[in-house]
């Protein structure tokens, strides 16, 4: 059982966990023990997640979200399965708690009108120094 919220809880049914050895360094550790956690999240069939909270979680996720609808998150950043577990499952309640928050909506502003005045201004200015350009005559030079 994961505990993302107050109201929202993920139980067992819904994560995955199976372990496979590391790769990097670690000696005769990595030939023996299976210390990488690869965590999965059936986040499309979780009946704690509401439609909308799935929809920013997928978009969340990235190529994390399998075509299944479920989240994969693998780890193998300590020598330690334990500890790895722990990470895997931190990093499942931050991404869960991030798709909680609905994206604030973005209220449009207009230009000031000095801005406008100086976006003009410098038009101006622009279109003069490209007047100025021109084939060059004999009787100028």
């Amino acid at each position: 059982m994961l505990r993302i919220s107050d109201t929202i809880v993920l139980q067992d049914w819904e994560l995955v966990e199976s372990f496979t050895r590391s790769s990097g360094p670690g000696g005769q550790n990595v030939n023996k023990v299976a210390t990488a956690v690869e965590l999965r999240f059936e986040a499309e069939r979780s009946p704690h997640l509401p439609p909308a909270v799935k929809s920013r979680l997928r978009r969340l996720a990235g190529r994390r979200w399998t075509q299944e609808g479920a989240i994969v998150l693998r780890v193998e950043e300590t020598r330690s399965q334990v500890r790895n577990r722990e990470i895997a499952r931190e990093r499942l309640k931050e991404l869960v708690t991030a798709a909680l928050n609905p994206p604030k909506r973005r209220i449009p502003t207009r230009p000031t009108l000095g801005s406008k005045r100086r976006r003009l201004a410098a038009k101006t200015q622009r279109g003069e120094i490209k007047a100025l350009r021109g084939s060059v005559t004999p009787e100028d030079s």
